[in-house]
């Protein structure tokens, strides 16, 4: 950690004190009449606003009425004292609910901007997809609140593609082969959506390079869960019901090579994505835009 430039060391440092006072009970109010810190002082800190962080006797009272150590909050230890606290932050599972973009995501999503984010998803990246390809995939599931749900998730992927996050996705060829031929999963999907739905994508690789990439790997060679990266803060495994959520640095560092070695055994990177397309929009005996 001793590489991380200061806004990414004041970013953790923030995180930290945050994960440590949820789990201790302490509210910014209590935590600054026990050290003796201004609130508006502690208020910058962990609201992000400024990129320093706090002096070291203020960093010292922190640590010690959270129970957690010094070099912990600073981001030079990658555990704190307590093991309760170390089992809490290791690992946690949560609700994964059938919806688009679901708030959870979103807050991960909001705490992680600006950072580069990872993802394997579970099928088509609900961010690439048209209106039409969301409505027929979710309709069963969300009936009636469908218009609702959609207009809610779209307001949400304005926000991500305003975030200033580089999207990185790695996608199994077989997924966006079988999207294309209605196989499995997308049996029933009309011939019209697959169609504007890979023009989309196509048309997305092209403009949105290299802040979003698109690679396909070989499920064959080598396999992964759904899963995604929010920078240096958590990791998140998709189980379906539930997210499995980790936030403990080496673990995120582990996935992240995993990540890592998915884009390495790619067979397809990014800038060949649209050739990949014209292929299946031929076998749909249609054009490329």
């Amino acid at each position: 950690m001793t590489n991380m430039d200061k806004r990414a060391r004041s970013d953790l440092f923030r995180h930290r004190l945050q994960q440590a006072m949820a789990l201790s009970g302490e509210t910014q109010s209590s935590l600054a009449r026990k050290t003796g810190a201004d609130r508006s002082t502690l208020s910058q800190i962990l609201s992000g606003t400024t990129a320093r962080l706090p002096n070291g006797q203020l960093v010292a009272q922190c640590a010690q009425n959270l129970g957690v150590s010094a070099d912990w909050l600073l981001g030079l230890s990658d555990q704190p004292d307590s093991l309760p606290q170390i089992l809490a932050q290791a690992m946690t599972m949560v609700d994964a609910p059938r919806a688009l973009i679901d708030a959870q995501i979103f807050a991960w999503h909001q705490e992680a901007a600006g950072y580069k984010i990872r993802h394997v998803p579970a099928g088509l990246p609900d961010m690439v997809k048209i209106r039409p390809m969301l409505e027929w995939e979710y309709a069963p599931s969300l009936g009636h609140t469908i218009d609702l749900a959609i207009a809610s998730a779209e307001d949400r992927l304005n926000w991500m593609h305003q975030a200033q996050s580089d999207y990185e996705i790695a996608l199994p060829i077989h997924e966006l082969q079988a999207f294309a031929r209605a196989e499995g999963y997308y049996s029933g999907c009309p011939r019209h959506i697959r169609i504007e739905q890979l023009k989309h994508l196509a048309r997305l690789a092209a403009q949105l390079y290299p802040v979003m990439r698109v690679s396909l790997f070989d499920a064959r060679k080598i396999y992964s869960a759904p899963i995604t990266i929010f920078g240096p803060l958590c990791a998140v495994i998709y189980l379906g019901q539930k997210y499995l959520v980790f936030r403990v640095p080496d673990r995120i560092q582990a996935l992240s090579q995993h990540f890592d070695g998915l884009i390495r055994e790619a067979e397809i990177g990014s800038r060949d994505l649209p050739a990949v397309i014209d292929g299946l929009l031929q076998e749909l005996g249609a054009v490329a835009d």
